[in-house]
Formats: C-alpha cells, structure tokens, sequence
C-alpha cells in the first residue's frame, strides 16, 4: 500500500512538469492536417504560422531545418488544429502538445457559418487564436526537460518502482541519429522521427514488450530482444529484423 501510494505520488509530481507553453522555445507547425486532403490546403499552415509568430511563439514548419539552439525536440511544442463536427457550422480548435503527445493546451473553438470551405476554415482558425493570444506568451527561458532532472533527483528505488510499474522496456540511445519517439494514441503509440513525421504505428498486444507493428503499408511485429526493439515481417516467404531505437 505505501508503495502504491508513492507511486501515485511520484507520477503525480512528474505530471506537474511542463504544463505552460511558457516553458516551450518553439512550435513545430505541420504542413497538412487530418481533416484536408493536401498539405497547406486553404493555406492553413501558412495562417497558423502567422498567428503564432504574432502571439509572440517562434514557429517553424515541419520540414524545416531548425537551427542549432532547437535541437532538443523536446523543448518544443507541436501544435496540431483539429475539425470538431457541427450541423451547418465550421468548427475549428486548435491543441499544442509536447514531444511525447501530451496535450499542454486546447484553445476554445473557433465557429463560422460561412458556407464556403476556406472562408469559413479561415475565420474559424482566427477565431480559435484568440484564446492563444489570451496566453500572452512569452519563453520563460526553463527547459521543458526538467521533467527528467526532477526525475533523476528522484530516490532510485522509487524511480525503480515507477519504471516496472509501467513497463519493462529496452532503453534507448539518446545520441542514435535514428531515433524514435513513442507518442501515445488511442490504441497504443505512433513513433515518430525529428521532423517531426510518423514512421511507424503500434498496436498494444496482452504482452508489453510486443506490439502489432505497421510501416510504410507493411504489417509484422515490434518485439524486445536482447533489451532492444526488432520490428519484424515476412519478405517473399523470408523473416525479415530490424533493429528500432524508440524512446518510449
């Protein structure tokens, strides 16, 4: 019992961390969201640039090379606007998540009735900017990984009740140019590279160190071996195993 208590402790001060977007130096803005068919349809990654330069933000593009002073992704924020369904009215929010898809904020919907596609996605998304505005933002000059220096500061005991409790992964290497990230969703993670872009999509299996595993349209398995990660198929009647550096 105190054991479980401390747990929920421990997790419950780690998710106090990076909750302002104060504490991000940038927003990554994708080129094509969901709900459009083609990248910067209507110029909406452009709009969206736009406004959060003016909120105060430094804001780069998704396939943009990022200067040398952003290179820890996770010191920045990756915004995403999503459709939210209505009869006869656009709806448009706009959400900032960190570098392992947690959401740090939802701006209120933005609403329009003009009956045009990009007339009313554009008046839509200026409207959802207000509550961005709102934030009145401004780099508090922290780092967003203070997550992790409050966790090494953490008792190893405790941090070693909290790593089995989750899961029993393989760690990963920090500096592997080809390193991926874990982003959490609905039915288990999407990994995705630096740019950011999603390179491979997970299942959750009843075992935490395999995974149901789809890339580039080809479906095989994600499994823990020799305390590394195989993503692992079959070509022409051949099994195929590569090694995957994930930081979960």
């Amino acid at each position: 019992m105190r054991i479980k208590f401390l747990l929920i402790a421990l997790l419950t001060s780690v998710i106090g961390f990076s909750q302002s977007v104060n504490d991000y130096k940038a927003v990554i803005v994708p080129l094509k969201y969901d709900f459009l068919k083609t990248e910067n349809q209507y110029r909406l990654s452009t709009m969206t640039k736009a406004n959060l330069l003016k909120a105060g933000f430094q804001a780069f593009y998704g396939n943009e090379q990022l200067p040398a002073e952003f290179g820890d992704r996770c010191d920045l924020l990756y915004v995403d606007v999503k459709r939210d369904n209505g009869f006869l009215v656009t709806k448009l929010f706009i959400e900032f998540r960190d570098c392992y898809g947690k959401v740090i904020f939802t701006s209120q919907v933005g609403k329009s009735k003009e009956k045009e596609y990009e007339s009313a996605y554009r008046e839509s998304l200026e409207l959802a900017f207000v509550s961005v505005n709102a934030l009145q933002y401004k780099y508090n000059g922290k780092s967003a990984n203070t997550v992790k220096t409050a966790t090494a500061s953490i008792p190893a005991t405790v941090q070693t009740v909290a790593a089995t409790a989750v899961v029993s992964a393989p760690v990963a290497d920090m500096t592997d140019p080809n390193l991926l990230y874990a982003q959490p969703t609905e039915n288990g993670y999407q990994l995705i590279d630096k740019t950011p872009k999603v390179v491979m999509k997970l299942l959750k299996t009843s075992r935490p160190d395999s995974f149901i595993a789809i890339k580039d349209g080809i479906q095989g398995s994600l499994n823990a071996k020799d305390n590394q990660w195989f993503f692992e198929y079959y070509k022409n009647d051949q099994l195929v195993s590569e090694k995957v550096v994930v930081k979960f």
